[in-house]
């Protein structure tokens, strides 16, 4: 399996440094860039399997740089640095699709874990072929391999988390799924920042399934959800 390629956009020169040395000798190829726009001209120049973003950057700072990536690559994994542990940041980087988020200061074994979780459940390895399969929920299709839901209203793009949220919600059509299940099987863990990531999310999907009003997802309060469809 080819090495996993990772963006890098920190201001701070040294830690910028210290974070491609440790990064590299761990088996990964990383590019680091100084600032907003530098992390830009490379994204677009190269294909990348994950980017780690300071928040606080000159020129053009993580959240906008990672709005500008998404709306290119949605499917591309973001992890969020930061020297402010705020609520208001945390909710940010959901809003923008962020997968992770670690305060300054921390370990390089704490994100290299984390970059390796999420790699394994985005990536696949080498000849593996997708999972091809639709799901039918009332009048809509989900087009699991396309990344696309269909509906009486069109056809609609998903981001990776949407897709494989609609798809494990089709899968059991009508039988609760827990909370605990869907993240582990989504996000990897049931941590905080990942129940907060799903429930934004959640809230995306349910403006997606609108297009059908025969199709919700209801809350089991201290269970899980389920996905409904009603007869009409």
């Amino acid at each position: 399996m080819s090495k996993a390629k990772l963006l890098v956009v920190e201001d701070d020169p040294n830690l910028g440094d210290i974070l491609q040395e440790y990064l590299n000798m761990k088996g990964y190829e990383t590019t680091l860039c100084k600032d907003g726009e530098e992390g830009w001209t490379n994204f677009k120049k190269d294909k990348f399997d994950l980017a780690i973003l300071d928040i606080m950057m000159p020129k053009k700072d993580g959240f906008t740089l990672g709005k500008d990536i998404k709306k290119i690559q949605d499917d591309l994994p973001i992890i969020y640095l930061t020297a402010k542990n705020m609520k208001d940041d945390v909710i940010e980087g959901l809003k923008i699709g962020a997968d992770d988020y670690i305060t300054k200061p921390f370990s390089m074994e704490e994100l290299l874990l984390r970059i390796g979780a999420i790699l394994r459940r985005t990536q696949k390895p080498d000849g593996q072929p997708a999972a091809l399969k639709n799901y039918q929920m009332g009048d809509l299709l989900l087009h699991y391999d396309e990344q696309m839901l269909e509906g009486p209203d069109g056809k609609h793009k998903l981001t990776s988390k949407e897709n494989e949220l609609i798809r494990l919600l089709a899968s059991e059509l009508n039988k609760p799924v827990s909370r605990s299940h869907a993240l582990k099987q989504i996000w990897g863990d049931d941590s905080y920042f990942n129940a907060r990531s799903m429930d934004v999310y959640l809230s995306k999907v349910r403006k997606l399934l609108k297009a059908d009003p025969k199709v919700q997802i209801i809350t089991l309060h201290g269970e899980g959800f389920k996905m409904v469809v009603s007869e009409g």
